[in-house]
């Protein structure tokens, strides 16, 4: 019986000494550049567009599977848009999406990691200062960019993300955003 105990207890301790190095959870944070490419140009009027500098805050994983190789979901509140402008006016579009990235992330070294791969956008909130006629409620988009880890937990984020669908339904409007993130794995 004693032996059996043992055994059990040798066999938690090593499946929870190997899920923790399998998979890691932690929280990240950081700043958005966000643009919208394509056609400016709403009722036939043609508008200059600018960036919007945003933020996108959520969740992370990190599932270990090879070596050098890992897969991060990922679980982001995103802020996304564009400021236009006409001869007259100043407006601003900001779109709130609940964004799930999946990186493939291909170490490079013990710390620099390349990352690249989907992300599906759900739309939450319209913050706008004029009609952007029917936003879609559905982003795809591809990622790529680079991490770094500082320490074991530490790391930060510079990612691009060029969106492939377009933001309404009236407009031939894209969107495209430069993420530079800070998080921490526990």
């Amino acid at each position: 019986m004693k032996k059996l105990f043992l055994a059990a207890v040798m066999f938690l301790t090593a499946s929870t000494a190997i899920h923790a190095q399998l998979l890691k959870i932690g929280v990240k944070a950081g700043v958005n550049f966000a643009n919208q490419h394509g056609d400016a140009s709403f009722d036939g009027i043609s508008v200059d567009k600018e960036g919007l500098t945003s933020y996108h805050a959520g969740l992370v994983a990190e599932l270990k599977l090879l070596e050098k190789f890992s897969i991060q979901p990922e679980l982001l509140y995103s802020t996304q848009g564009a400021t236009y402008k006409n001869a007259v006016d100043e407006f601003k579009n900001e779109l709130g999406y609940l964004s799930i990235p999946v990186m493939a992330k291909f170490y490079m070294t013990k710390s620099l990691s390349l990352e690249v791969g989907p992300q599906a956008s759900f739309l939450l909130s319209n913050k706008k200062e004029f009609d952007v006629q029917d936003p879609k409620t559905f982003d795809f988009a591809v990622n790529a960019g680079l991490g770094l880890k500082i320490t074991e937990g530490l790391f930060v984020q510079a990612r691009y993300g060029l969106g492939l669908t377009e933001v309404s339904t009236h407009a031939d409007l894209k969107n495209s955003v430069f993420q530079l993130s800070a998080g921490f794995m526990f």
